[in-house]
């Protein structure tokens, strides 16, 4: 409750070029907030369909293997759940001058510059796509199934990627907890590939050790195409 209060009570220090951005970002993270429940008590509810059931004890296997065989945060992250009713979590706005292969960036506190920006409303996100375009930019939307707080908050498991396949949720959950060990401000390529490499390689140790040899297969395959 005190970290939440503490986001709200910055607002208004935070300049009136970005307020209403950040307002929709700290309404996004309160709604999640209202959604989100402890995964032992979703698991332990009757209602709660067989499937659903089965991935989230997953998570709990995966998150556990993250603190004890990565060393990776052990926090609140990924112990709770919340299903948003919508297929992303947010939609990210990336944009550049035509012909540029640089995209435009944006700068925020905590987070500094960045190459994009995300939107809890996929309508909102494509107003400022459109807004970006009048303004002479290309410009792609693309919905996000997970992001990182950074370890301000505990990020959790969300409906829009619980029932992706089980190397890409544990690799999700591996890549986004990266994220709260090293962050380097306005450095969006140092930070994606440092999560991308503690994903790959947690991903391989978790199938060494728990993975079929289908799944490490498939696994391989898939690391190939890409």
């Amino acid at each position: 409750m005190q970290a939440r209060l503490y986001v709200l009570l910055l607002l208004p220090l935070l300049g009136c070029t970005n307020t209403g951005y950040y307002f929709q970002s700290v309404s996004g993270q309160a709604d999640i907030w209202k959604h989100q429940q402890q995964i032992e008590a979703v698991i332990s509810d009757p209602t709660t369909l067989p499937d659903l059931k089965r991935r989230l004890e997953f998570v709990l296997r995966v998150r556990e293997f993250a603190s004890t065989e990565l060393a990776l945060p052990d926090n609140g992250s990924f112990r709770v759940y919340a299903d948003l009713g919508r297929p992303y979590v947010l939609w990210n706005v990336f944009s550049a001058p035509e012909f540029s292969i640089k995209p435009r960036e944006w700068c925020f506190i905590f987070a500094g510059c960045v190459s994009y920006r995300g939107y809890f409303s996929e309508s909102q996100a494509y107003r400022v796509a459109d807004n970006q375009q009048m303004q002479g930019y290309d410009v792609f939307v693309a919905g996000v199934p997970a992001y990182s707080t950074l370890g301000w908050f505990d990020d959790p498991v969300l409906n829009t990627f619980i029932y992706d396949p089980e190397t890409e949720v544990a690799g999700l959950i591996f890549h986004e907890l990266a994220h709260q060990v090293v962050y380097v401000q306005d450095d969006t390529t140092f930070n994606e590939s440092f999560a991308v490499t503690v994903q790959e390689e947690g991903v391989s140790r978790w199938l060494a050790k728990y993975g079929t040899s289908e799944q490490r297969e498939a696994h391989q395959l898939a690391v190939q195409r890409s």
